[in-house]
């Protein structure tokens, strides 16, 4: 049997892909995008196919896995169903696998990429596991009995799932050219939590999770005195973040972890807490997550004498709040620069004031046109970078003919954000600052 996945460049797709071929299925791909993407160095080293024009690999033999992104009018399609084969949805697919093993899914509207990856990262060094995370990473063996994986909200994709836990990291309004308010995405996560098995493992200092209403048994992890599974006597440096757990006032273990940012502990604490409840050593647990070197473009940076870029997929306000509080953590007296492109019309229209306010956490701020992804800008006539613009206190327009703007920075961290990799940029900033280091 073979797997033909359209869209397979994509982080989710492309992670499926590894995992597929790891159970020993043959498996190749097809996308869209000629260039090359950073989700294909894995594939590539599988020694899986990646086609990007006609080719003879669909035939009678073959199952049909699809991005939500590629219509069923686009020709590869079309050449499945005049076959009459099975064509999947990327999530229907990952559910059929996900229920075959005893999943964790890891939901959010932040922050579920690294949970998940940290959560696979350490339970894979200490019982082994399988795990298929948004960034494009996937890995896995038959005799693995866990399956972590991160659990997307939108269309409310995450309802294929019936996990054995149910993580949630924090309920936040996005996605919303789907969803119509806060209700609308409470709604979603409440119907997730009910469809886990085991156990719901919520973030209980999030304004939202303790209204939901599930049957499941929850618990909730957090800083707040009310929470099940509680972080005391935290410490924040520029070395990382130290603290105490206690789980159910029963002291678990100390944690002095080379992480930065009050998100990345309690992204900590929702491993901790299923670590706990699998009856793992703490110990053991933090040994492991000390190494985790993080999640593909989270928080990622290279160093250029005195100068720091970082690369991050953070698009929604909250996102790059934290992103800017956690350098500006780990390197207190540096100058924070930001380098932002918004993702998508409808985001931008609904956060802009949002966006502004949080990227005037900022130093200073370079702004770049929006990348439109699935939306088109004749449907939003009047939405334009300039939205947020208008609002920053040290602001201004960058582009890719634009970049040697940033050439003049000494001593400073400079932040790439947005979902698509500001790579033009990037690499032209990259390679002016590794000629002429300070």
């Amino acid at each position: 049997m073979k797997y033909y996945l359209i869209g397979i460049k994509g982080a989710g797709l492309s992670a499926l892909a590894l995992i597929l071929n790891d159970l020993g299925y043959k498996v190749v791909g097809y996308d869209d995008e000629v260039s090359h993407q950073f989700t294909e160095d894995k594939l590539i080293e599988r020694g899986i196919k990646i086609y990007t024009e006609d080719n003879d690999e669909i035939d009678s033999d073959t199952i049909v896995v699809r991005s939500t992104a590629i219509k069923m009018d686009h020709p590869q399609l079309k050449k499945a169903v005049e076959l009459n084969l099975k064509i999947y949805e990327y999530n229907q697919m990952l559910g059929k696998l996900a229920n075959m093993f005893d999943s964790i899914t890891v939901a959010g509207c932040h922050g579920k990429t690294t949970t998940s990856s940290l959560m696979a990262h350490t339970l894979n060094n200490l019982i082994g596991c399988n795990y298929l995370i948004g960034d494009g990473t996937g890995s896995a063996s038959k005799e693995n009995k866990k399956f972590i994986l991160e659990a997307c909200e939108y269309h409310r994709n995450f309802l294929v799932y019936e996990p054995e836990y149910g993580i949630i990291t924090n309920i936040d309004l996005d996605h919303v050219d789907y969803y119509k308010d806060i209700a609308d995405v409470v709604d979603a996560y409440q119907e997730y939590a009910n469809n886990a098995t085991k156990m719901v493992i919520a973030c209980g200092d999030d304004p939202y999770t303790h209204s939901l209403e599930i049957n499941t048994p929850i618990f909730f992890y957090g800083l707040g005195d009310d929470n099940d599974i509680i972080a005391k006597n935290v410490e924040y440096t520029s070395e990382g973040i130290n603290f105490d757990v206690f789980v159910e006032d029963n002291y678990y273990g100390y944690f002095d972890l080379p992480f930065y940012g009050k998100h990345m502990l309690l992204n900590s604490l929702a491993v901790i807490s299923v670590c706990y409840y699998e009856r793992l050593n703490a110990k053991d647990v933090q040994k492991y997550m000390k190494t985790f070197k993080g999640a593909n473009r989270r928080f990622n940076e290279k160093i250029y004498g005195n100068n720091v870029i970082v690369d991050d997929y953070a698009h929604h306000p909250s996102e790059v709040k934290v992103t800017i509080k956690a350098a500006k953590q780990k390197y207190p007296d540096k100058n924070i620069i930001a380098v932002f492109q918004p993702h998508t019309f409808s985001r931008t229209k609904q956060f802009a004031d949002d966006l502004a306010e949080t990227l005037n956490l900022a130093d200073k701020t370079y702004l770049l046109d929006i990348f439109p992804a699935r939306e088109k800008q004749e449907d939003f006539p009047d939405v334009t970078k300039d939205l947020i613009l208008k609002d920053l206190t040290n602001g201004e327009a960058i582009d890719n003919d634009s970049s040697s703007k940033l050439f003049k920075y000494k001593d400073a961290v400079i932040i790439f954000m947005s979902p698509k990799e500001i790579y033009q940029i990037k690499a032209d900033v990259e390679e002016y600052f590794n000629n002429n280091q300070q």
